[in-house]
């Protein structure tokens, strides 16, 4: 899909020859590859990103834990090259030695291949096709039919690979087999941190993850992820959300953030999990789709992330955490929301401000606040907790029953659900700061910045389908200008229509009302795209990319 205009005009810069024997395996076969040369420009394109250091301030950690960072951060580099091979099938070192243009293998780098994660995964290098829906888990010919229909006891596994025998019969890999040397490195960093660790939870999580990479069962280090609450330093690293599997939405891909607590900002964020139970009993939908209830353990803290490594660092970059995914350890404990203050920090400086003065109508202006991106980005991960993880309709759970469309319906549920949770704080005095007109007008801000990611984002997909929807409803208006302006009346009110009609589909596992949901709102229409183009022409980042590392942060 092309959107905003990102795709300027065509440049070529040459690189190094690559041989047929070099050539990837999403290559074209139909004619040779003598060169890899740039379809889009990349200078152009690189400019959608500013660069930010990751740091924080590291003077209260004891040697020990420094020195843990350092083991943290190595092992996330091994989840950073697992990552590189499931998503695009070569060792980043390889692909990236074959582009001698610098600004072309950092763009490349940069996506983690050569297909273009802002722009709809578009191919922006010769000799290359499009990028299979599956990536790397599955072969590149498969159909949906056929996985279905195919033999497979883990047909839906989180953790394994997919192949094809001599005979073309399907089988699939454990992940702990497929990648058996990388993840055995990783384990043994874990268990070295662990020796450096002052908080003894924590060192138990880590030698119980680093089991879970040799074993693919996570479980168990998902709970013991839960029981902390006193470790200044955290990691989350393993293969853990689905994205990456655009076909399924069945196979979880590796990636990795090491993390140094907020205890400030921690200490504030504190009260609000209490909430749940009764914001889920409130939900604006029939009582049959909020009978589930959230688990009790859940918290909420806030971090400055020094590191991020493979699919949290691959296209949009995240800026908070809900995790674990696993239902029952959901229904059971709840979850952790973990906000990313430095990086949340960096995109409201450098993108969201910048939006609101080239969008919103000058009165509003003054309600982008970063109270309230804080506070939406925050409960949007809360929300995660809220509704329904499995189906009234015996479909099994609701990231199985939807399939592709899970993600980018499960995401347009935290966004919307997390406005309803804000909504529902403030009316009971319950959060303090700033008014509703700050966080209604903030949120429709971070639509633009959320949609810019594109459609093979499950944010920019959701954020498609909130923007339409909340237009067919009036939500907003624009004058002859080109501003918007949020009118709180029927912001409300779309809201609440909204939340209702995504938690009905997640409950009911209606695969085919997602989908058409997804066709028809899910796109970007003429006025959003006019917006979107103004934006680009006002050199506004899409989004950041890091600085970071041992080094970055004095450690060596």
């Amino acid at each position: 899909m092309k959107f905003n205009k990102l795709s300027l005009a065509l440049i070529l810069a040459s690189t190094t020859l690559l041989s047929a024997c070099d050539k990837p395996s999403n290559a074209s076969v139909d004619k040779p590859v003598a060169t890899t040369e740039l379809i889009a420009s990349s200078q152009d394109r690189l400019d959608i990103y500013a660069t930010v250091a990751l740091t924080t301030d590291l003077s209260s950690l004891s040697d020990n834990q420094k020195q843990m960072l350092i083991k943290l951060i190595d092992a996330s580099k091994i989840m950073d090259n697992l990552f590189w091979q499931q998503s695009f099938g070569e060792k980043k070192s390889d692909f990236l030695a074959k582009i001698s243009n610098e600004k072309v293998r950092k763009y490349a780098d940069i996506n983690y291949g050569p297909w273009d994660r802002l722009d709809g995964e578009k191919v922006f290098l010769t000799g290359y096709e499009e990028k299979p829906l599956g990536a790397q888990f599955y072969p590149s010919d498969i159909t949906k039919e056929e996985l279905n229909e195919a033999k497979l006891a883990d047909k839906q596994g989180l953790y394994s690979i997919v192949r094809r025998d001599e005979k073309g019969t399907l089988y699939s890999i454990p992940y702990s087999k497929a990648y058996a040397k990388q993840l055995s490195e990783a384990a043994v960093l874990l268990k070295q941190a662990s020796t450096f660790a002052d908080d003894k939870e924590f060192a138990d999580y880590l030698n119980l993850r680093a089991k879970a990479l040799l074993t693919d069962d996570y479980q168990i280090s998902d709970f013991a992820w839960m029981a902390m609450k006193n470790n200044p330093i955290d990691v989350v690293i393993g293969p853990i959300e689905n994205y990456e599997d655009q076909l399924f939405g069945y196979r979880a891909a590796f990636e990795a953030y090491v993390l140094v607590k907020d205890l400030a900002w921690s200490e504030k964020l504190a009260k609000y999990a209490a909430y749940l139970p009764e914001l889920q009993k409130n939900l604006p939908v029939n009582k049959k789709y909020k009978q589930e209830v959230p688990g009790s353990d859940a918290d909420l803290n806030a971090y400055d992330v020094i590191y991020y490594a493979g699919h949290s660092n691959a296209g949009s970059k995240t800026i908070a955490i809900n995790l674990p995914n696993d239902e029952e350890v959901q229904l059971k404990k709840g979850t952790r929301r973990l906000q990313l203050k430095n990086a949340m920090q960096a995109k409201f400086d450098k993108i969201l401000v910048p939006i609101a003065h080239q969008l919103i109508v000058p009165e509003q202006r003054e309600n982008i606040t970063f109270n309230a991106f804080f506070a939406n980005t925050m409960f949007h991960e809360v929300a995660h907790g809220l509704g329904i993880k499995n189906t009234l309709t015996n479909k099994g759970t609701v990231r199985q029953s939807l399939q592709e469309h899970a993600s980018a319906l499960e995401e347009g549920k935290a966004d919307i659900l997390g406005l309803y949770m804000v909504t529902q704080l403030l009316n009971k005095g319950v959060i303090t700061e700033g008014k509703l007109e700050d966080y209604y007008t903030t949120f429709l801000a971070g639509i633009f910045r959320s949609v810019r990611f594109g459609a093979s984002s499950a944010h920019g997909r959701a954020n498609m389908i909130r923007f339409n929807f909340f237009k067919q409803e009036g939500a907003f208006s624009q004058n002859k200008q080109g501003l918007y302006q949020v009118n709180m009346d029927k912001m409300g009110a779309a809201m609440a229509k909204l939340s209702s009609l995504i938690l009905t589909l997640q409950g009911n596992g209606d695969y085919q009302g997602v989908d058409t949901l997804v066709k028809e709102q899910g796109t970007i229409k003429a006025e959003l795209a006019n917006s979107l183009d103004k934006l680009t022409a006002a050199n506004i980042p899409v989004d950041i990319i890091f600085e970071q590392g041992a080094d970055v942060l004095g450690l060596k």
